[in-house]
């Protein structure tokens, strides 16, 4: 086990490496996030008037929205640095080696999950910047991360299951696109739940997307429902960890085959 996690890091600090050789990649990973922070809080900050955002500001109600779209955004493309090693034949010049094969996935999610965390704090910050409010403290901030990471994780760590199956940037494009508004507009993201169709309201209920933003958005305002916070965040921890089996498994199949 001291092994594996030893390996594990290695290869995510090879994969950290690409991150801190090209800062510029984190700069415009933040670009969207801002525009949706800034530009729908503008542009929609009377429509808390309608009641049931559980605040008077709709900064404060989008914040967490954002830090759980940004995860869900960049962690979806994970599979395409998965695909980037096969087709260079790096993943396969590993395989030769006597490296654990779960580090070898692991270590991409692992990444991911670090610069996740660091670009959700980033945008708590910039929230905080320009008025938004957090009741919970650094308590609720803390799970807020937490639950960015284990969503991350879930796309993440499908998304390098589906490079490894697919093996085509065409397929993981178009999968991506066609799931990334879906999710995004079938949960609690820009709006509140009371204010959304019946048959919206209950599709988000199943959408992992939506957990994370109710655990956050709970463990962030004046009375915590801690019963929400840990009946999603136990949910998504539950399918990050199916998630990194599956790709594990998978990587299994590719190393069959090769």
């Amino acid at each position: 086990m001291s092994t594996a996690i030893s390996q594990t890091w290695y290869m995510t600090q090879r994969q950290l490496m690409v991150f801190v050789r090209q800062p510029a990649y984190a700069i415009i990973t933040l670009i969207q996030p801002v525009i949706w922070l800034f530009l729908f809080g503008s542009l929609f900050r009377k429509v808390v008037e309608l009641g049931g955002f559980g605040t008077t500001s709709y900064l404060d109600y989008l914040v967490p929205g954002v830090v759980v779209m940004s995860a869900l955004s960049s962690n979806m493309w994970a599979g395409m640095t998965t695909l980037d090693e096969i087709q260079r034949g790096t993943l396969d010049r590993f395989l030769t080696t006597p490296v654990s094969r779960a580090a070898l996935m692991n270590g991409n999610v692992v990444n991911n999950g670090l610069v996740t965390a660091l670009q959700s704090v980033v945008i708590v910050l910039l929230g905080l910047l320009g008025g938004a409010d957090y009741p919970g403290g650094i308590v609720g901030i803390a799970v807020l991360v937490v639950a960015a990471v284990l969503l991350g994780t879930v796309f993440g760590a499908l998304s390098n299951a589906l490079g490894m199956l697919v093996q085509e940037r065409e397929s993981i494009i178009g999968i991506n696109t066609f799931l990334l508004l879906p999710l995004t507009f079938l949960s609690s993201a820009f709006m509140a739940p009371s204010q959304m169709p019946g048959w919206m309201r209950h599709i988000a209920d199943f959408n992992p997307l939506n957990w994370a933003m109710v655990a956050g958005r709970s463990a962030m305002s004046d009375h915590p429902d801690w019963g929400d916070v840990l009946t999603r965040g136990g949910g998504l921890l539950a399918l990050a960890v199916a998630a990194v089996w599956l790709s594990i498994r998978t990587f299994r199949s590719y190393q069959r085959s090769v």
